[in-house]
């Protein structure tokens, strides 16, 4: 399996606000915005990200980071038979990825993904 980018999320109560700091502070430019979550990435590197998240519109927690794999379906078979919390299942989403959430051992919950 390949990881393609691991992109932190970062929960925060004003998109806007949040978007606006990182712009400002550190020169990210807003790359997606789906209303309930937007990607910041460095304009010279496009795959330095940053989310911001104030929910995940169909899942039940903020995972703490997003890992984009090259099959997504592997990656969920393999953390089930580790016998990992799937914290929401594997689901094709309508903005183009499928995606699942496992918590990995420390508690963290991670968005395990792949574009479609």
């Amino acid at each position: 399996m390949t990881v393609a980018r691991v992109v932190p999320n970062l929960e925060c109560t004003s998109l806007e606000d949040a978007a606006a700091f990182y712009v400002d502070v550190v020169g990210l430019e807003v790359v997606m915005d789906l209303g309930w979550i937007i990607t910041l990435a460095d304009p010279r590197d496009p795959t330095v990200q940053l989310s911001l998240m104030t929910e995940d519109e169909t899942g039940p927690v903020v995972p703490v980071a997003s890992i984009e794999v090259d099959d997504v379906d592997a990656a969920f078979r393999a953390a089930r038979d580790r016998g990992a919390e799937i914290v929401h299942g594997i689901t094709d989403e309508a903005w183009g990825v499928r995606r699942f959430f496992v918590r990995d051992p420390g508690g963290n919950v991670v968005n395990v993904l792949a574009h479609r």
